[in-house]
């Protein structure tokens, strides 16, 4: 991107690091990646994200193993493989995708000592690549230039540089000004995947009106114009991006062999035995929903459900946890199956407030992952551990570099927890009352209301389903069980809060439930005083 310094990217929690080796000079015909290389650096970033978990497309390595390789087994080719295989990707796109010992390295980087952060950058692809295809085509440019995105940020929408240069694209300030995206208090369009992605292709474009040239354009989006114009003239007015290379800074000389080795690696992943991690939600699976008032995101996720986490991943562009008001259109993004819930509950959200949100709120920019070690206990599993530090099995695999569920006791593993993660530490705080506080009445609630004359809408069990299902008794006298209708909006949490007494630890018990997953029309029984 132009004027950064990506050579040192900010990562916070780096969880591998390259052997030193030789830096490129001019003297030196054969490139190798040197440590703190920026674009490993920022493979790195993605390790800790807690956004994979596998859903709707395969992952199935027995499906994808066409190769039968073993699960373990790296594959290494020579060059005359990759310069064949090469030779028919240049040959279907307008970027000249050259094979020489600079691509050979960054194949090796992506291939090899970085393949469990590629399966993750594949995964993401499913998020990302379908919204920036639809950008690069509406502007008639190269799709292949969603591959940049890769070798910017490793699709990290969170990545910044020391530099400053920010989100999916890495846009700079005064970069990012110039092609329409706002930075105030409150939003960075530059991590808005959408605005940034469109501010993108304008900028691909200006570029390649200037140099008519691809590579000299991706030399450009990495060094500035002013970088690539300025080696144009140290080389005796050469055109081409190898011949005015030696010319260049040492970061951008590794820019365009990177983003050649992307392309090949993201075309070939099965051939080097990579695999997608899912990630929680893909770009099929989000939808966008206008707000009309100021709101948080802690709002929104006591009222319809959802971890603020997650939010936060999917709205990269509020910098402090709130969608400010302030007379232009501003959306948040939402898992599809909440969005009915935002939409019928969305005078609540606005409205709720509380302890819990000023508390939410505090805690969403404080909570920072900390290296823990964890030695296994006889009896100990990956599921047990991965609750106990409310992280998922495929971290831990992916953290400890492991093959399969399978460990030993004495083993040593690696956790990173969030010690004042808002989504579990207020867990006990969510379900007590708050002080001074109207009730939440939700759309389509079941809640006891003068208008049905205190009764509930909530159907008692017949005497057939009682005879299945006894009432429990209490410490205070007898219960009986009736059902709860799910409706569009509901979700554990709100079902447990509309019932005295009930938490969603009771509910998922009841109802022999090993996760809060709900679909409308469902009937879930709780316990009621008889």
């Amino acid at each position: 991107m132009k004027m950064k310094n990506l050579a040192f990217v900010v990562v916070l929690f780096a969880f591998i690091g390259l052997s030193p080796v030789k830096a490129l000079t001019e003297k030196d015909s054969t490139f190798v990646i040197i440590k703190d290389d920026p674009i490993a650096a920022m493979l790195d970033s993605l390790m800790l994200s807690k956004y994979f978990e596998s859903i709707n497309f395969s992952t199935d390595t027995q499906k994808l193993n066409i190769h039968k390789y073993a699960s373990d087994y790296v594959p290494y080719f020579d060059d005359l493989i990759y310069e064949a295989r090469m030779a028919k990707l240049s040959a279907r796109s307008p970027f000249k995708l050259d094979y020489n010992d600079a691509v050979r390295a960054y194949i090796d980087l992506y291939a090899n000592r970085k393949r469990g952060i590629v399966s993750r950058m594949l995964g993401l692809s499913q998020v990302y690549f379908p919204l920036f295809e639809q950008a690069l085509d509406r502007y008639d440019l190269p799709l292949e230039l969603k591959y940049l995105s890769i070798v910017e940020s490793a699709l990290n929408p969170n990545a910044v540089s020391r530099s400053g240069a920010t989100g999916l694209w890495q846009f700079m300030y005064g970069t990012g000004k110039m092609f329409g995206l706002n930075v105030t208090s409150f939003v960075d369009e530059r991590r808005d995947p959408i605005k940034e992605t469109e501010a993108a292709c304008k900028y691909f474009t200006y570029l390649y009106k200037m140099f008519g040239d691809w590579q000299l354009v991706l030399a450009a989006y990495n060094g500035g114009p002013g970088t690539v114009n300025k080696a144009i003239r140290r080389s005796g007015g050469k055109k081409t991006y190898w011949e005015i290379r030696p010319f260049l800074p040492l970061e951008t000389q590794g820019y365009v062999p990177a983003f050649i080795a992307v392309n090949y690696i993201m075309n070939h992943t099965v051939e080097h035995n990579l695999y997608p991690v899912s990630p929680k939600q893909t770009y099929f699976h989000t939808d966008t929903v206008r707000t009309k008032q100021e709101v948080s995101f802690a709002q929104i996720s006591a009222v319809i459900d959802i971890p603020v986490e997650d939010i936060q991943y999917l709205n990269p562009m509020y910098k402090k946890g709130i969608i400010p008001f302030t007379g232009e259109i501003n959306y948040v993004s939402l898992p599809t199956n909440k969005v009915g819930a935002f939409l019928n509950n969305e005078k609540t959200i606005y409205a709720y407030g509380g302890a819990v949100v000023d508390s939410l709120n505090t805690q969403i920019n404080c909570y920072r992952p900390v290296q823990k070690n964890h030695k296994v206990r006889s009896g100990e599993t990956l599921s047990s551990i991965s609750r106990k530090y409310a992280c998922s099995v495929a971290e831990l695999k992916e953290w400890n570099n492991l093959k399969s569920k399978t460990v030993k006791p004495g083993k040593m593993l690696v956790v990173y927890v969030k010690p004042n993660n808002p989504n579990t530490a207020l867990v006990a705080e969510k379900s007590k009352p708050i002080a001074n506080e109207k009730p939440i009445v939700l759309a389509d609630s079941p809640i006891v209301s003068a208008e049905n004359d205190g009764k509930s809408t909530a159907a008692v069990l017949s005497k057939a389903d009682a005879k299945k299902n006894p009432s429990k008794e209490t410490s205070n006298g007898s219960t009986k069980i009736v059902y709860h209708t799910v409706q569009a909006g509901d979700s554990l949490w709100i079902i447990a809060n509309k019932y005295k007494g009930v938490t969603v630890a009771d509910l998922k018990k009841w109802n022999n439930m090993k996760n809060t997953n709900l679909h409308i029309g469902q009937k879930i029984k709780v316990a009621v005083p008889a």
